[in-house]
């Protein structure tokens, strides 16, 4: 795994490489940069899977890169000193906020979430960042019917009919997803806000009906769970 660490605090930089090297035994490799058009070059030129971002980047706000590192294909940990934007980033779907000043304990709690990232259900993203020619877009989850794995991508359906694609695999958006979203199928997540019925068929089918009257397949591992989660008994 590859990290890239944004911070434009020389010492503050080199303690948070060096922590980080440490806490991570050699799970991941780690580069720094210090301001923004360093950290995008940096992103351009290579393949990361996370990013450790500060927010104030000498006078810059890094939000204008968080909400471009939130619609790739990597996952980011904010650390920084501002707590009252911490709301902010999670809805933009960050997996964790470090406050600094930050002790080795709480750094090391966010890298392992970062390093052994997973599907969890039990995130806090309000929105998902979609790259368009015109630049990212953000969508808002509670628009969103359901998700659909396509190869190393994601397929959103949204409730006006909309398709859009996002760079995170299904398996990597899992980490960022409300408790709403629930696995359905192995290639389908579903906004349960969005659920009207759960119906059986003949050869052990099953299938969602969702606002609309758009069908969805169930898998027939997930039956349970969505029973429970419907209330349906």
């Amino acid at each position: 795994m590859r990290i890239l660490i944004v911070e434009d605090e020389p010492l503050v930089r080199q303690r948070l490489l060096r922590m980080c090297v440490e806490l991570a035994g050699g799970r991941a490799r780690f580069d720094a940069v210090g301001d923004l058009d360093s950290a995008g070059d940096s992103l351009q030129r290579s393949v990361y899977d996370g990013l450790l971002l500060d927010l104030n980047l000498g006078g810059e706000d890094g939000f204008d890169l968080l909400r471009r590192a939130v619609s790739g294909r990597h996952h980011c940990v904010v650390v920084s000193a501002h707590r009252e934007r911490a709301l902010e980033a999670f809805e933009l779907g960050v997996l964790d906020f470090v406050p600094k000043p930050f002790s080795r304990e709480r750094l090391g709690a966010a890298l392992s979430r970062l390093i052994d990232v997973a599907p969890s259900g039990s995130g806090r993203a309000r929105y998902l960042g979609i790259w368009r020619a015109q630049g990212t877009a953000l969508v808002e989850l509670a628009d969103v019917l359901w998700i659909r794995a396509d190869r190393d991508y994601s397929q959103l359906r949204m409730l006006d009919g909309r398709s859009e694609l996002h760079d995170k695999s299904l398996a990597s958006l899992g980490a960022l997803l409300p408790p709403d979203f629930v696995r359905c199928h192995r290639s389908y997540v579903v906004n349960l806000r969005h659920v009207r019925s759960l119906h059986a068929g003949s050869g052990s089918r099953y299938w969602l009906v969702l606002v609309g009257g758009t069908e969805l397949p169930v898998g027939r591992a997930h039956v349970a769970a969505l029973r429970h989660e419907l209330a349906l008994g």
